[in-house]
């Protein structure tokens, strides 16, 4: 409620806006690289401040859980844990700004779970494609474009055929302003342009009340009707539910475990898979291994950005114990 509060008060003030704009002209006057906790890059592109893990020890904890998984479910787990924009459109950033290494806490989670689990290391293909629209330059999250090479990737990996992104029935929503312009507000942004497959499977949301018993909500991949508000990105998935269900075109059945930047990917699976079980742990305080019971699934993906990995609460307390 306080936080509700704080964000209304905020919003309450005369002219917000035009005071805002003022303070952005004031910085780029004045050649500031930061503002807000985002980084002011180049070509109109605004990155996520993140220096350092600090004192938190959730990205091993979660490593830690990963780990566990692996050992309770042997051949079964994929992890693909997305790199920031920060990272592999470094040449974008202001000169010289300190930025965690990202690399190398990577290259880390690949040492530790190789063997263990399959590795899906997005590193290579998107910085082979970093001069196409693969990042949002006002938004935190990939494109549509990022999220399907790694789909391509993903799906290659396990022996089947992607779509061809030329054959997707893609749709365009103009007008975004993401995340990062949020806190930022810079007054010469660029808008992003979001892209997503109009892909006709259904997508159900699955609700528990405190006793346990389960209600259901039957609609399309995207809330359409997300488009027309700010939060555009909420429009994927119909938002970051705890437990989704969609009914694929393909064969077989995955469970994703994620954050909100698979939630451009996913529809992708629908061409793929049969069966397909989405959790958000933010939203679902069930272990994974119920999940796994109820939905028999042949396979799981952990599939997080690496910002929300490193910080994420509550995967290594689903995750880590049956």
């Amino acid at each position: 409620w306080m936080s509700k509060y704080d964000t209304y008060t905020k919003d309450q003030i005369a002219f917000r806006d035009s005071w805002i704009d003022l303070k952005s002209r004031m910085e780029t006057l004045f050649l500031k690289t930061e503002n807000n906790g985002v980084w002011l890059g180049k070509e109109h592109y605004l990155f996520a401040k993140f220096v350092s893990l600090g004192e938190s020890t959730r990205f091993y904890q979660n490593m830690d859980a990963i780990q566990k998984l692996c050992e309770r479910h042997p051949n079964m787990v994929d992890v693909m844990i997305v790199p920031s924009a920060s990272l592999i459109l470094e040449e974008k950033l202001p000169f010289d700004v300190p930025v965690i290494d990202e690399d190398a806490y990577l290259d880390e989670l690949s040492a530790r779970l190789t063997g263990l689990a399959t590795i899906y290391d997005e590193r290579a293909t998107l910085r082979s494609h970093k001069d196409e629209y693969i990042y949002y330059r006002t938004d935190h999250h990939w494109t549509d474009t990022g999220a399907y090479y790694a789909y391509s990737d993903y799906v290659s990996g396990q022996g089947l055929t992607p779509v061809s992104h030329d054959s997707v029935p893609l749709v365009t929503v103009d007008d975004f302003y993401g995340t990062n312009y949020s806190k930022a507000r810079t007054y010469n942004a660029l808008p992003d342009v979001i892209t997503y497959p109009d892909f006709d499977n259904v997508l159900t949301v699955h609700n528990y009340d405190p006793a346990g018993n389960e209600t259901t909500q039957e609609g399309p991949l995207y809330d359409t009707s997300a488009f027309d508000t700010r939060d555009k990105y909420k429009a994927f998935l119909r938002g970051n539910n705890g437990f989704s269900t969609i009914e694929g075109d393909g064969e077989g059945s995955i469970l994703v475990a994620k954050d909100s930047y698979a939630n451009s990917f996913i529809p992708y699976l629908t061409q793929n898979y049969k069966n397909i079980g989405i959790v958000d742990f933010r939203a679902n305080n069930e272990k994974i291994d119920t999940i796994l019971e109820r939905g028999g699934y042949d396979r799981i993906l952990i599939l997080y950005s690496f910002q929300g990995f490193a910080s994420d609460m509550y995967l290594a307390g689903r995750i880590a114990i049956a």
